[in-house]
């Protein structure tokens, strides 16, 4: 049967298939992710970032009760570290979530970063349209938490969750990379640990010199392994969410989104087939030679590449 199909009828095991087709790059995936299109765009995401061992996936696991209790579906896309032998997800399906794996109003997927400088690959956000397609009210995007995926989460996120820990320095790294200007919600889990009230007093102190109008994101001590603090969260979230209907802010992060998505994928697209066209139309061993020992500059040797297949530059 057509796994299309299946999946608009509520297959799971179609659904788990569709992600593996889209993760695989498989030569039908542009035209399953067009047969799909239609039925995406009704479910709200949440990212959910931070630095390794902040507590993001205890944190998640927590969140998916919430939502449940909440009447909510859920799906969750859990992006790890990519394994160098499979090219996987080093962690699998995240084995603090198993409790909720007879839930079948929840759908836990990992995926590797495939090599994505941000940690968010273009295939995890492909997934998430799936698991938009499928049905799921909430979908949650729990980023690697490396380099520069805590910046793109919020190109994929309606609303983006920052998770931070007293231990560390962590608010102080945090305003310092700039993470201040995308957390819609900030989070200090294990905030039974010394420092806490002074790291939620720096991260309150950055977001007051911001004088923004709208919403203020609020800063939550969270014991995610307790469960204390989550229900907080929650609120906190379905709170956001009307904010940014109310305001017509959603309508604008999601056209932004689109403009993003639609100029990622040009580029991709041209950069594909260029380098298609210049590796069977021309040998590169004498040219990389060259570069290597400083006889010819890059620059220089991709214009002629471009040249020699006609490219307008």
């Amino acid at each position: 049967m057509d796994p299309v199909k299946e999946l608009l009828q509520g297959n799971r095991r179609a659904l788990a298939r569709l992600i593996s087709l889209v993760e695989n790059n498989d030569p039908l995936k542009e035209e399953i992710m067009q047969r799909l299109f239609p039925h995406t765009g009704k479910a709200y995401l949440v990212g959910v970032t931070g630095a390794p061992g902040a507590g993001k996936s205890s944190l998640v696991d927590r969140l998916l009760g919430e939502a449940r209790r909440s009447g909510f579906t859920v799906g969750v896309i859990a992006v790890d570290p990519t394994s160098p032998f499979t090219g996987g997800a080093i962690l699998g399906d995240r084995i603090r979530m198993q409790e909720h794996a007879l839930d079948r109003g929840i759908f836990i997927r990992s995926m590797g970063t495939r090599g994505s400088l941000g940690g968010l690959s273009r295939a995890a956000r492909e997934a998430v349209q799936v698991m938009d397609a499928f049905g799921k009210d909430l979908i949650i995007i729990e980023t690697v938490g490396v380099g520069q995926s805590e910046i793109d989460i919020v190109k994929t996120a309606d609303s983006t969750v920052v998770v931070l820990t007293p231990a560390g320095g962590d608010s102080v790294q945090t305003i310092k990379a700039g993470i201040m200007e995308i957390g819609d919600i900030f989070v200090i889990n294990k905030s039974d640990l010394p420092g806490s009230e002074r790291t939620v007093a720096e991260v309150n102190l950055a977001l007051d010199l911001k004088e923004e109008p709208g919403w203020r994101p609020p800063v939550l001590p969270v014991m995610a392994l307790r469960g204390e603090g989550i229900a907080e969260l929650w609120q906190k979230l379905l709170e956001h969410r009307r904010h940014l209907e109310q305001s017509g802010f959603l309508e604008s992060r999601r056209r932004e989104r689109a403009e993003s998505e639609l100029g990622e994928l040009v580029e991709f697209l041209v950069k594909s087939r260029v380098w298609q066209n210049i590796k069977t139309q021309i040998s590169l061993e004498k040219l990389i030679e060259a570069i290597a020992l400083r006889r010819r500059d890059p620059y220089g040797a991709a214009r002629e590449l471009l040249r020699q297949i006609n490219f307008p530059l």
